[in-house]
């Protein structure tokens, strides 16, 4: 018998059963607590019975994982913004270089026909 302490503070109590074939062994869970019928059979994997200190472990693993995919999206996520931003101000650099020859040309237009002799 494994006792089994969950979330919320409760526990059962699980009790191993060996199948005939001896392929997956087949977990049998009991609470002292709710009245399930002593038939009930939940299977699982052996490895899926860990310690709170295994428990704590593989949480810590999960957490140290995820922040390195973490950091490593956000690394990307700047490369990719810095790429996006220095797109823009060549963008911006040839509009204002445009924007400059269409004035010149405006001024040039204008005094061609505004002070063209009558």
């Amino acid at each position: 018998m494994l006792p089994i302490y969950l979330s919320n503070n409760a526990f059962c109590c699980i009790f191993l059963h060996v199948a005939a074939t001896g392929d997956m062994p087949a977990y049998q869970i009991r609470s002292p607590s709710s009245g399930l019928p002593p038939g009930v059979v939940m299977a699982a994997s052996p490895g899926a019975m860990h310690s709170p200190q295994q428990n704590t472990e593989e949480a810590t693993r999960k957490r140290e994982v995820r922040l390195m995919k973490n950091r490593e999206a956000a690394r990307e996520c700047r490369k990719k913004k810095k790429e996006y931003v220095k797109c823009l101000e060549n963008r911006v650099a040839v509009l204002e270089n445009q924007n400059k020859t269409l004035i010149e040309e405006l001024k040039a237009l204008k005094d061609i026909y505004c002070h063209k002799p009558e």
